[in-house]
């Protein structure tokens, strides 16, 4: 049965930190591109960061709103992706999503790519940022 689980969303104050993880299981998410959305009642899901596969370079990808806040990572033995949230905004607050995809031609290239292409979805962790 394929899951991916999210968990580590919670409540914090501004300029906290936060580290979500996405943990994989019936299918390897090593192979897989893995992106972070994100989605805050009344707006649009945005996505907040993808990762490549290692085997395509692993490289990494962050909208403006995150840059230098936001860091994704994988870590392969354990089938998780993580997301390392710093100096945590209140507008960094909505549900969290990860989803894998395996289209890398389209999808993490100069952006998240197409939102369809990711197969698999996580249920979502809540984040909110608040003093």
């Amino acid at each position: 049965q394929v899951q991916f689980v999210e968990s580590g969303g919670g409540l914090v104050q501004p300029g906290g930190s936060l580290r979500l993880s996405c943990q994989a299981s019936g299918f390897s998410s090593n192979y897989y591109a893995i992106a972070w959305l994100r989605q805050a009642p009344g707006k649009e899901r945005e996505g907040v960061s993808c990762i490549k596969p290692n085997s395509h370079g692993g490289s990494a990808y962050y909208p403006d709103s995150v840059k230098g806040r936001f860091t994704i990572s994988r870590d392969s033995a354990k089938n998780t992706v993580y997301l390392q949230m710093n100096n945590l905004e209140p507008e960094d607050t909505a549900t969290y999503y990860c989803a894998a995809g395996d289209a890398l031609f389209r999808l993490c290239v100069m952006d998240i790519g197409p939102v369809r292409d990711y197969r698999y979805w996580g249920q979502g962790t809540q984040v909110t940022v608040s003093s």
